[in-house]
This record gives C-alpha cells, sequence and structure tokens, in this order.
C-alpha cells in the first residue's frame, strides 16, 4: 500500500457533466532524478454529476486508505 504522501488526487470531467476522481501513487525516478511519474493507483467506477462531489469521493477514498494504514500499524 502506498504511503499518503506519495498519492494525488486529480478530478476529470471526461463527458460534460460526468466528473471521475483519479488516485495516482508517485514512482520516484533514481537517487539523482528530480522528477515524479504518476500511475493510477485507484479510479471511480461511476461519474459523479459535479466537480465537487467527486473530490469529496476522491477524498472518501483517501481517509479509507489512511484508516487501513493505520490499523495494520495496530498489528
Amino acid at each position: 500500500m502506498p504511503a499518503l504522501n506519495d498519492l494525488a488526487l486529480a478530478v476529470e470531467e471526461r463527458e460534460p457533466g460526468q466528473f471521475f476522481w483519479t488516485l495516482l501513487e508517485a514512482h520516484h525516478g533514481g537517487e539523482a532524478s528530480e522528477t515524479l511519474d504518476y500511475r493510477v493507483c485507484r479510479r471511480a467506477a461511476r461519474p459523479q454529476a459535479s466537480y465537487s462531489s467527486a473530490l469529496a469521493m476522491g477524498v472518501a477514498e483517501l481517509k479509507k486508505i489512511n484508516a487501513a494504514a493505520g490499523s495494520a500499524g495496530n498489528d
């Protein structure tokens, strides 16, 4: 599971009025590299009617990841 600080949340409108959230995971280049490559980690299965709704759903997914990481650390 990626660390939360290695994740980015993006929202895109693929069709008018259809907004999807996507969680991206950062992949660091070599030691000398100053770039980050992002790869899709998770994405919405269904569209939301607004940008803000899709953003809220993406944040909820981040919270799930955070909760899972917190409970895994307590084992």
